[in-house]
């Protein structure tokens, strides 16, 4: 693959001497040989010009679900990186939501041998118990060995607060960072919405702001005895952020994640009980979205997510009690994210965290592999079926106006266009 990018404006704020700069790049064989303010296409070299052409680091997403193995019909693996690629993203993490799920060494090495060739690097994770049933852990190490990058029960919450303790002391012995999903189901109840005005007048069974900060606070409280590394995945409260926040002042190793849509969207959407907003955790108020933005712009949420959660139409096109939770998100994340801030501040939530999962971040520089993406700013647009190339089509974000438009990526000695 060789390729010459013309004139395109670099988005990379750890490269001083680059940052907001236009320049031509020349890559060969999927490295970066040459940056300059003007460069001539050598022989064979296939030229790339666009309207308001920007380059960044390739991006990242520290939860996406697709299917594969179990659910298919939901979003293959090929197809799911294929979204990934086309959405601007070189690198994802993979929820733990198939069937069967991916609680030994085996299962892990299945999920990255059918990632394998493709342009956008698939990073799973492993279940943090057997099943995912909360009783008893998995083979953590061994999964650790044979390419997981965390343990996470995706979206249940770890109801014995003794195997917490007993996760984050072992996973000590080999740097291994345990997921903690913050819900207390007991306080949850058969809450299917936030608990408030909305669900009074809808009459939807709700789901206090307390279930999440309650099982935050504990698990807070937790890791300070034990030591070790805590992720807290997709908060939504207002209160959430002060809890970690705080935490964080006191010296604790935890991070945190919030979905694009609970930064965006409230349960004022939920009064055309449109089953696409049915979503976990659920939106909450514009006070709690507010929080959330602050939160991202202080550091005290480490990551933003798609969290893209395919749901196929037959559990998502019913009454909306029976509904199954979730939302695509990754081909919406970057024109969403680019209405809430500018251009810098977007591109540094989208690129950031890989060094939370071990995962290696490549640098912007010659020499170095080239692992970009290719996107302009400026156009907007309304958000479609014609934009949603998912295998599901549940995205809360259909009849919005989204801001920028991605090209591609270059990984993997790869350009998607």
């Amino acid at each position: 693959m060789n390729i010459l990018l013309k004139s395109a404006k670099i988005v990379c704020p750890e490269n001083k001497a680059l940052h907001l700069k236009k320049r031509d790049i020349l890559i060969k064989k999927g490295v970066i040989e040459k940056i300059a303010a003007s460069i001539e296409a050598p022989s064979g070299v296939k030229t790339i010009e666009r309207k308001d052409l920007h380059v960044s680091l390739g991006w990242f997403d520290s939860s996406v679900s697709f299917g594969e193995p179990g659910f298919e019909e939901r979003e293959t693996i090929e197809n799911g990186l294929g979204v990934a690629t086309s959405s601007g993203f070189t690198d994802i993490i993979l929820n733990p939501n198939t069937n069967p799920l991916p609680d030994s060494s085996s299962n892990i090495v299945f999920l990255k041998e059918r990632a394998n060739g493709n342009s956008t690097n698939l990073h799973p994770l492993g279940s943090l118990t057997v099943n995912s049933e909360g009783k008893d852990l998995a083979e953590l190490y061994d999964m650790k060995s044979a390419g997981a990058v965390a343990f996470y029960d995706f979206k249940k919450q770890i109801s014995n607060p003794n195997l917490l303790k007993i996760a984050l002391l072992y996973t000590q012995n080999f740097d291994g960072l345990v997921f903690s999903y913050p819900q207390d189901g007991q306080i949850k109840g058969k809450g299917i919405v936030h608990e408030g005005d909305v669900s009074t007048m809808l009459g939807l069974k709700g789901i206090p702001a307390m279930a999440e900060e309650l099982q935050i606070a504990r698990d807070l409280f937790i890791l300070e005895y034990t030591g070790g590394k805590l992720h807290i995945p997709t908060i939504s409260t207002a209160n959430s952020v002060k809890l970690i926040g705080n935490a964080k002042k006191n010296g604790l190793d935890v991070t945190c994640s919030v979905a694009v849509h609970n930064l965006i969207f409230t349960d004022e959407s939920l009064k055309e009980f449109d089953s696409n907003y049915k979503v976990m955790p659920p939106l909450r108020t514009k006070s709690d979205c507010k929080a959330l933005i602050k939160g991202l712009k202080d550091g005290v949420i480490d990551f933003v997510t798609s969290d893209h959660t395919p749901i196929d139409i037959e559990d998502k096109r019913v009454e909306f009690d029976n509904a199954v939770s979730g939302t695509i998100g990754l081909e919406s994340s970057f024109g969403s994210l680019n209405l809430l801030f500018d251009i810098e501040e977007t591109i540094a939530l989208l690129t950031k965290g890989r060094e939370r999962f071990g995962v290696k971040t490549a640098s912007f520089a010659e020499g170095e592999k080239a692992c970009l993406t290719l996107f302009e700013t400026s156009s907007e647009d309304i958000f479609s079926m014609a934009n949603i190339h998912s295998t599901s089509k549940n995205s809360l974000f259909l009849g919005s106006t989204l801001k920028g438009q991605v090209y591609g990526v270059i990984n993997n000695n790869q350009i998607i266009i």
